[in-house]
């Protein structure tokens, strides 16, 4: 028998094949309890027996040591074969004991090593693929309810939000989304100059710059930068609440998420997503501006000059439509990951990084989708 304090283990052997463990006294946590496993072994070396019994008739208390020593014990006999009954044990321990060994009996999952295995995982990337952009349509459709409901005055949600919301995604943006869009008005009018200079056409870096960065660059640089900044920001106080279960206490009283939080979300990225634009195409102009004066040494009223007779009306309203619309993309790939969220530790962080390729993935090919639109109809 080994006891320490008031613990007692004893051990014995009814029969040459089956070890019995008889548990007494209070087994909780404490530094000087006998060591199960250790007194295991020595009384039954491996192979020795075919069975192992726990009798727990006399044992007073109990707490997780208890359960954790009885968890080691029944890895080891599952390792060595052995067959071990929990028969006698309290039915409080034996629930715990099965429930923390219920992971660790799961038979790992084996990859398939197929000679199709490429193309079966192309398969399933192409079968997520789908799937997201059904779930993006589906919400889609979600907040256009919501919209509606806003139209006709019946949404549920605050307009202190949606001003939150406004000046945190809005003017508090305009540092990053200035500084991106001038270096890269820059950028391509540092381009075309080199391969206008050429020609000797210098003058038409101001039609490169200006047609460039209200039609594509503008809109879409800006969108880029709001999919990183804001698209995660969503993704994460949503994600949050969804962990913290306050989503699902929403729809316990009856308020509708979709209007509540995503709603003022949509209203204000909608408004604030083609005035940063605009914003944009100002400063990256500006850039391209720079450029010209430094480098092709033109004056900055020939370069007005020119930058007028290239850009029209339609060129300017044609990207701020591409805003309305990055600006929706924006808010709900955020708030559909935030919204997807699992009640996990990682799950946020997850949903965040998921909100931002997401957005920028949808983005991308929407504004392909776009230009190809502008070319048929001929603007």
């Amino acid at each position: 028998m080994v006891t320490a304090a008031d613990a007692q283990l004893e051990i014995s052997r009814p029969t040459p094949e089956t070890l019995l463990i008889r548990l007494a006294g209070p087994w909780v946590l404490r530094r000087d309890l006998p060591d199960l496993i250790d007194a295991v072994e020595r009384h039954a070396p491996r192979g020795a027996v075919r069975r192992i019994a726990v009798d727990a008739t006399r044992l007073e208390t109990w707490d997780s040591m208890l359960i954790a020593e009885l968890r080691r014990l029944k890895t080891m006999c599952a390792a060595g074969g052995v067959e071990i009954d929990f028969a006698a044990l309290p039915d409080g321990a034996r629930r715990l004991i099965d429930l923390a060994t219920a992971t660790s009996e799961r038979p790992p999952q084996r990859r398939s090593q197929g000679r199709h295995g490429f193309r079966v995982a192309v398969g399933v990337e192409v079968i997520r693929a789908v799937r997201s952009v059904g779930d993006m349509v589906g919400f889609l459709g979600e907040t256009i309810q919501a919209l509606v409901a806003a139209v006709r005055g019946h949404a549920r949600f605050r307009w202190v939000d949606l001003l939150q919301v406004m000046q945190e995604h809005g003017p508090a943006a305009l540092p990053i989304v200035g500084l991106v869009n001038f270096l890269v008005g820059m950028i391509i009018a540092f381009i075309g100059a080199i391969q206008l200079e050429r020609f000797a056409a210098e003058i038409y870096v101001a039609n490169l710059v200006g047609v460039g960065v209200v039609r594509e660059m503008g809109p879409m640089m800006t969108a880029i930068i709001l999919a990183g900044r804001t698209s995660a920001a969503f993704a994460a106080q949503l994600g949050t609440m969804q962990v913290n279960e306050e989503i699902s206490a929403f729809r316990t009283m009856g308020i509708p998420p979709m209007q509540f939080l995503v709603l003022p979300r949509v209203i204000a990225l909608v408004l604030m997503v083609p005035l940063l634009t605009v914003y944009a195409d100002v400063i990256g102009i500006f850039g391209g501006a720079v450029v010209s004066l430094v480098k092709l040494h033109l004056s900055l009223t020939l370069f007005y000059q020119q930058l007028v007779g290239a850009l029209s009306m339609i060129d300017w309203i044609g990207g701020l439509i591409k805003a309305a619309v990055f600006g929706v993309i924006i808010v709900l790939s955020g708030c559909l990951r935030g919204m997807q969220a699992s009640r996990s530790a990682s799950a946020v962080g997850y949903a965040a990084t998921s909100a931002v390729v997401t957005g920028i993935v949808f983005i991308i090919a929407t504004d392909a989708v776009f230009t190809i639109i502008y070319i048929v109809l001929g603007i």
